[in-house]
């Protein structure tokens, strides 16, 4: 049997770079807080954890005075920065880059009066810190049934949560712009409404749709690695098993199990953009010495 990591998997630029900050710091003084877990995956946070890094909440803040707390990949509102100021705690800003910018676009379209409609999801770390660019006015859509939440007569402009899937979004640019010209006729409006698509997912998560469905179709079985709260994962997960319907999720290699393999000549092992490499190479090992020790036995 022969087992495959797809090269094309793992860390994304901004969280390796969200990582290599926490490292640096905890590396010149180990006493580093990160708000919220610094990423979607319990095993990467563990190996962190053990270097010294601490996951704190905003209560927290109340007794670091003095302190160092870590702004993850996510980013966050204003209003956590202010929090911040207030108790005397300093933060280290490992916001993605990709994400500030979506927050600085969303800034200025909201001081022009635009109507902030955002293609995410409600609690997910990110969205919380891009609604609050638009003091908590912003509306969070899912899906295009949710499309009843925004309102057709203000000028408009779509946002989307960096890790979406480009699919979704587009049919909810199709038919929202739909929705307000049906408004324009409905009232009579003289003008046509501004209405503003901005497809802020990352290129370098999107673009490896394609790759991961090649990577799955030319593998038997595929062996899907991420944290079970990463909102990436899921979508990756979810286009990996349409390539390949003996696609297996797991956070850890205990998870494996022997009957996926049945029959199968090749596997893939892949990954969301918050799984560490390590960690894909240790499930490969792992699938590697169950069919050692089959063999062995036989």
């Amino acid at each position: 049997m022969k087992v495959t990591v797809d090269q094309f998997s793992g860390f994304c630029w901004g969280v390796v770079r969200t990582i290599e900050i926490a490292e640096e710091e905890l590396a010149g003084a180990p006493a580093l807080s990160s708000l919220g877990p610094i990423i979607h995956n319990p095993m990467e946070i563990e190996r962190l954890r053990a270097r010294g890094l601490k996951t704190v909440t905003l209560d927290d803040f109340k007794n670091l005075r003095g302190k160092k707390v870590l702004i993850r990949a996510h980013g966050e509102p204003p209003a956590t920065y202010a929090w911040a100021e207030q108790h005397g705690v300093t933060l280290v800003d490992a916001t993605c880059p990709v994400v500030t910018k979506v927050q600085e676009r969303i800034r200025k379209f909201y001081d022009k009066g635009y109507q902030i409609v955002i293609f995410g999801k409600k609690d997910h770390a990110e969205v919380v810190g891009l609604v609050g660019q638009t003091g908590g006015t912003a509306v969070v859509i899912t899906s295009v049934e949710e499309i009843s939440k925004v309102d057709p007569g203000r000028k408009t402009v779509l946002f989307s949560q960096t890790t979406m899937d480009k699919a979704t979004f587009h049919e909810i640019a199709r038919v929202l712009r739909e929705k307000i010209q049906q408004f324009e006729v409905g009232s009579f409006e003289e003008s046509a409404i501004e209405f503003h698509t901005k497809d802020t997912i990352c290129g370098q998560v999107s673009g490896r749709d394609k790759k991961l469905r090649e990577f799955a179709a030319s593998n038997d079985v595929m062996v899907f690695v991420a944290g079970r709260s990463s909102s990436n994962g899921k979508v990756l997960y979810d286009i990996c098993r349409d390539a390949n319907s003996r696609t297996h999720f797991l956070e850890e290699e205990s998870e494996l199990r022997r009957e996926w393999f049945d029959g199968a000549q090749t596997v893939g092992v892949s990954g969301a953009t918050s799984t560490p490499q390590w960690l894909m190479a240790r499930v490969k090992e792992a699938i590697e010495r169950m069919f050692l020790s089959s063999i062995a036995q036989s």
